[in-house]
């Protein structure tokens, strides 16, 4: 039987390290996107791992798997972003490390424990998907919510974009689990 839990811990781990490595390189200069500027960052990634996926073969080097952590970490930021607010002063653009480190491991045991209630009554149906069918999902969630954006976060029925992002973080985890497994993507 397989852990999901502990896989999924191994592969937030591995997004965390990156946070907090590009953390230590740029700081935390992504606190002046816009939750909308970062869902686009978030499609740019999406759209590369479905074109490499598509055509069989990449001409920049950046891994996919590099790119399914980019979607971790900045749907993460979306949600700290959505929670704070964007800034709009330069003053404002530098957060204790410490403190950007705490907000990004809340989002993702928030994430987590979603998962593990959906995991619950969906039965692991995940381990049986296709990476490639884990990028359309996050392609999918992505145009929902430029729509749910661009309505200015205004539903009828749906969730809003907080629900839209913890998704990502954890259908980029399971395609993480996937790769670390050695599943072709």
């Amino acid at each position: 039987m397989k852990n999901t839990e502990q896989d999924y811990s191994n592969a937030a781990q591995l997004c965390l390290d990156v946070f907090t490595k590009k953390n230590q390189d740029y700081g935390t200069a992504w606190r002046i996107l816009r939750p909308s500027s970062i869902t686009d960052q978030i499609f740019i990634k999406a759209s590369r791992i479905r074109s490499i996926q598509e055509k069989g073969s990449q001409k920049i080097g950046d891994d996919i798997r590099d790119e399914f952590i980019g979607i971790v970490n900045y749907s993460a930021m979306a949600l700290i972003q959505l929670n704070l607010g964007a800034v709009t002063d330069n003053a404002e653009v530098n957060m204790a490390a410490e403190d950007a480190i705490d907000k990004y491991k809340t989002q993702i045991t928030n994430a987590k424990d979603l998962m593990l209630n959906k995991n619950h009554d969906y039965n692991e149906a995940w381990r049986d998907m296709r990476i490639s069918s884990l990028t359309d999902i996050i392609l999918m969630k992505l145009f929902r919510l430029k729509q749910i954006e661009d309505n200015l976060g205004k539903v009828i029925v749906s969730e809003g974009p907080e629900g839209s992002y913890t998704d990502m973080i954890n259908y980029a985890i399971f395609a993480l689990i996937k790769i670390e497994n050695g599943e072709n993507y």
